[in-house]
This record gives structure tokens, sequence and C-alpha cells, in this order.
């Protein structure tokens, strides 16, 4: 009886001599082979060898298909970004911004809140229509206001300099005078400047134990190398965040210290799951010859970039709303301190995780002298396989599909010859399609295009 799948059989000449075995094997027709390696392989490899999706048979031209997009590259880490290969016109831009930031600090400054400078503050009943008028009163009587907003909906809050006993109970005649209450309904609060610095002493304090932690952690889960690069985008971090804050001017408050801290913890975050995807792929690195160290490490970066990307925009959108909307839309002022810290800080340690901390890292290691050696057996490796290729020249294609996605490291390659080609080598994947030499304790390799043998069947015989 016939498969359902193959056309009936035509009634064979007396004389026509029926090849058996593996002669039957190599005289397969050509549609036959190609669908049958359609079958085995997976979409990605069949587009690769020029296979269809289908399994019908028909070849498909490279190049032919539409373009696989951007997203989808990035979601199945396939960007092909040379992140590690740019990593000097990363550095010089990356110097360029820090240089920007440094001197916006060492010449502009920052704009230190009440409770870093000391002063006064001074809470009155009112509305957002009368925040004019206390301001201008409170000026009016001598004090240097530094900020003056609504809190609460209710309520004006005045924010001045340094005051004395005198000048505090003038100014606060002053300002129920303009907001229309009693000298009393005005609570008048004094802030010394011993407990701003106490705060940025306890800032500071908290910082070192925080990067000491840090470095340890690094330098014995993964290499010193590592923590290495990860100060590095930690330092860049702070630096950028704070030039920005002082570009534009904001307030510093002790909101902006929690933010400051807090976006530390998201950058060290972002490098950590980066830093592991790299381990992962330089694991045993130095046992063969495909790739190098920095190569490892691209590979690692591209295959988690889009998470780094969609965690960074979920983190950055909440902290945009407080920016952009609550104080920029509807001017809650005591939210822009810490919105634009935690804005500046996200993007920023984003930024550094892939761009900057790796590539630190892979230029290290390629110091080394076992990865110094292990570039030579690579670029060793591809000239001789580059060589190799251009000596040969096959007839015509050989349809090849190769599985990378599974388990393990190995890789299924099945080889096909096509009617009237040249031979191609055959890999096998299994011992028992190796045949048994007759008379003999050994093996024999399987001839090019035949069909491995299972045991037990006779090397004569086809089922049908």
């Amino acid at each position: 009886m016939t498969r359902p799948d193959t056309p009936a059989r035509q009634t064979p000449d007396a004389d026509e001599v029926i090849p058996v075995g593996s002669d039957a094997d190599e005289q397969q027709d050509a549609d036959t082979v190609l669908a049958e390696s359609s079958a085995e392989a997976d979409e990605e490899a069949l587009v690769d060898a020029g296979l269809p999706r289908d399994g019908s048979g028909q070849m498909i031209v490279p190049g032919s298909e539409r373009k696989v997009s951007l997203s989808h590259r990035l979601y199945n880490g396939e960007a092909g970004l040379d992140v590690v290969g740019h990593s000097k016109l990363i550095y010089k831009v990356t110097a360029v911004v820090v240089l920007v930031c440094l001197l916006s600090m060492i010449f502009r400054g920052f704009n230190f809140g009440i409770d870093f400078e000391g002063g006064n503050s001074f809470k009155v009943p009112g509305t957002s229509e009368q925040l004019s008028e206390v301001r201008t009163a409170a000026e009016d009587a001598g004090a240097e206001v530094a900020t003056a907003q609504v809190v609460g909906g209710n309520t004006v809050l005045l924010r001045t300099g340094q005051l004395g006993v005198e000048e505090e109970r003038t100014v606060r005649d002053a300002i129920a005078e303009a907001a229309g209450v009693t000298p009393e309904e005005v609570s008048p609060e004094s802030v010394s400047a011993d407990w701003g610095n106490d705060i940025t002493d306890q800032a500071l304090i908290a910082l070192v134990v925080f990067l000491v932690a840090v470095v340890a952690f690094l330098a014995l889960r993964f290499e010193p190398k590592m923590a290495v690069g990860a100060m590095a985008s930690l330092l860049h971090d702070i630096i950028l965040t704070a030039g920005v804050y002082s570009l534009i001017g904001f307030e510093v408050t002790p909101s902006t210290v929690i933010g400051f801290l807090t976006i530390l913890g998201f950058s060290l975050y972002d490098t950590v799951v980066v830093f592991d995807k790299v381990d992962e792929n330089t694991k045993d690195i130095q046992r063969g010859a495909r790739m190098t160290w920095s190569e490892a490490a691209n590979l690692a970066i591209n295959q988690t970039l889009m998470r780094s990307i969609n965690t960074s925009i979920i983190a950055l959108l909440p902290v945009a709303g407080l920016l952009f909307v609550g104080a920029g839309l509807l001017g809650v002022g005591t939210l822009k301190d810490l919105a634009l810290v935690l804005f500046v800080g996200l993007a920023a340690g984003t930024y550094s995780s892939i761009f900057l901390a790796t590539p630190i890292v892979a230029d290290l290691k390629e110091r080394e002298p076992e990865n110094i050696a292990l570039r030579r057996r690579v670029l060793a490796r591809r000239s001789a396989a580059s060589r190799k290729a251009g000596a040969a020249v096959p007839v015509g294609p050989v349809a090849s599909a190769r599985r990378a996605r599974g388990g393990g490291s190995s890789v299924a390659v099945a080889e096909r010859d096509l009617p009237g080609q040249v031979e191609a080598d055959v890999v096998v994947e299994s011992p028992s399609s190796v045949r048994r030499e007759p008379g003999s304790g050994g093996t024999s390799t399987p001839r090019p295009g035949a069909r491995p043998q299972r045991p037990g069947r006779p090397a004569g015989k086809r089922r049908r």
C-alpha cells in the first residue's frame, strides 16, 4: 500500500532495476526532500535556509520576504545594536554631558531650600487669589521671599530668609493684614541651618554605606570589574541629576535628597539585570572560540534591551505625571522637587545601565591575557572559515535548517542533497543512525544523502 501523502507509484517494467536501501534514498525527489526538511525546522530556521513556513517545498529567495520590524527584533533580542563596538563614541558623548553638569554645579550652584540654609516660614489662611498680595506684603515688610505657594487648597505658605525676632513680628503683621486675618492666625516657624546640615550629613553617610554595599555585592556575586562598571554608571547618574537640578534652578529640599537616593537603587537594579545576562553569556566562554568577550557582552545588552526599556517606561510614566501634570498644570509646587529628581534620575539610570556600565566592563575584560588569547582564536577561526568558504564553490543551493531555539546549547543541522547537485555533509545527531560495517566491530559514516537507518531494520528494504 502507499502512503496517503505520496502519489501512487507506476508499475515498473520487467527490465527496470529497482534501487533499494541507500541507493533508493539517494534518488529522492527534490520536492520531497524540501518538504521533509521544512517539516523538521521551525519558522525562523526555514527563513534562514530559504525554505517556506508551510512545508510546501517551494524555495524562498533570501531577501524577498517582508523585513521584520524594529519592535519585533527588539522584543526577540535581535536588534543588533553594536553598543560595545561604539564605546568610544559613547564615552565622548557622556564626557561632554558630565562636563556641562560639573561646570553648572561649580559656577551656577544650587538653590538650597530653607531646610538647608535656614530661614523662616509663614502659614496663613488664604486662597490662590490672595497669593500675590500676601507675597508682596511680606517683601514690602523687608522679608526676602524664597517661595510662595498654596498648600491644601486653603493655606498660603511663604518661605523667607533668616529673620530676627522683630523682623519676624513685622512680617507676620503685614501678612495678616494682606490676607484679612488676625496676626494670631498666622503660624510663623523658624528653621535653623544646623538642621539642614544634619540632613546633608545623614544623606552623605547613607550614600557612602549604599555604595560600599553595592561594591561588595557586585564583587562577590559577579566580579570586581563589574563593580567598577556599576560604580561608574552610578557616578554618572549622580552628576547628571545634580547638574540638571543646578541648570533648572529648582529648590533643593529634603524630598530632593530622598528622591536622589531612590534613583540610585533603580539604576543599580537595571545594571544588575544586564550584568546577570552578561555573566550567563560569558560563562565557560574560554572553552571555545565562537565569540569574543565583548561580543558576548554586547549580545547580553541586546537580549535585555527591551526589558530595560519597558521597565523604564513604566517607571517614568507616573513620575512624568507628577512633574508635568501635578507641578506644571496644577501648580502643586511641593511635588516638583521630588518629581524632577526622579524623572531625571530614572532616565539617566536607564542610559547608564545600557550604554555605559557594560561597555566599561567589556573594555576592562578585553585587557586580560585570557581574553586577548580568546580574541585571537576567534579571529583565526573566522579567517580559516572565510578561506574555506571561498575555496568551496557549490554547484547549486543546499537546503539547510538550523534550530537555534530550545534547551541546551546543541544545534541541530539537517542538510540534504538535491538531485544533480554537489554532495553535502550530513551532521548525524543520533548514534542509532550510524551503520555497522559488515564483518567488523566498527561503524561507518552514512553516505552523503542517505537516510539514517533505524536499529533492527534491513538496509535493503523500505516500508511501504
